[in-house]
C-alpha cells in the first residue's frame, strides 16, 4: 500500500509470533516489544543526515561521522509509551513530546486528553509511535497536532498495521511513511485488528 514500509527480517518474525501469541506473558511481551521496536527504528531512520568529523582514537586520528538530525519522539498515549523507552537508547538526545489520545468505545473515534510538543520542532525529524495501527484515527490527530506545531518530517513507527488505518493516513497525508512490522487482515466490529496481539498497552503494562 502507498505510504507503507512492512519492514522485513527473520527477527522481526519471531518477536511478532510471540506477540500474537495468547500465551506470552507480561515479561516476554516487554522484551519482544522492545527488540521489534529497535529493529523498526532502525529501518525508519535509515535516511538520518550524517555530518562529518574526526576523533582520537587511542592510536591515531580518525575520520568519522557523527548525526547531524534533531529527532522528535511523539508517543502516542499510553500504549506507545512502550516503545518509548527503547526510542530514547537509540536517540539520547532526542527530544520528547506526548500527546494523549483515548479511543471512545461506542464511536471508535479518538479523544483528545493531553498534549505537550517540545519548542521548534518545526526541522527535526519526528516519529509518531503507535504500536497499533487500526482505523488511524489516532495516528491521523497526532499527525494533525504534529504538522500544525510545524513539523515537516514525520514518520509513523507501529507494530501492526491494519489496511483501514493504513489508507485512513494516506488519505490524510499521503507524504508520510508508516513503518510496521506487519499489514494485518482488517478490523473486526470493534475496530480491533484481526488478526492482531490483542490491546498491545494492556499487554505491555499488565493490564489487561
Amino acid at each position: 500500500m502507498p505510504g507503507l514500509v512492512v519492514v522485513e527480517h527473520p527477527l522481526i518474525e519471531d518477536c511478532l509470533a510471540h506477540l500474537r501469541d495468547a500465551g506470552t506473558g507480561v515479561a516476554d511481551f516487554r522484551r519482544y516489544a522492545r527488540l521489534l521496536t529497535q529493529l523498526l527504528c532502525f529501518e525508519a531512520t535509515r535516511d538520518l543526515s550524517l555530518r562529518q568529523g574526526a576523533v582520537e582514537t587511542p592510536l591515531e586520528r580518525a575520520a568519522a561521522r557523527f548525526l547531524d538530525d534533531r529527532v522528535v519522539l511523539v508517543p502516542v498515549l499510553r500504549s506507545g509509551l512502550a516503545m518509548l523507552e527503547t526510542v530514547e537508547a537509540l536517540f539520547p538526545e532526542a527530544r520528547v513530546g506526548f500527546v494523549g489520545l483515548e479511543r471512545d468505545e461506542g464511536t471508535a473515534q479518538p479523544r483528545g486528553y493531553y498534549q505537550k510538543l517540545p519548542a521548534g520542532i518545526a526541522g527535526s525529524r519526528v516519529m509518531i509511535l503507535e504500536p497499533m495501527l487500526a482505523t488511524g484515527g489516532s495516528a491521523r490527530a497526532t499527525l494533525e497536532i504534529v504538522r500544525a506545531a510545524g513539523a515537516t518530517d514525520v514518520r509513523l513507527v507501529c507494530v501492526v498495521a491494519a489496511p483501514e488505518g493504513v489508507q485512513a493516513v494516506n488519505e490524510r497525508f499521503p507524504e508520510t511513511a508508516i513503518y510496521s512490522a506487519v499489514l494485518d487482515r482488517a478490523l473486526n466490529e470493534r475496530k480491533f485488528i484481526l488478526p492482531g496481539l490483542g490491546d498491545f498497552g494492556d499487554r505491555y503494562f499488565g493490564t489487561g
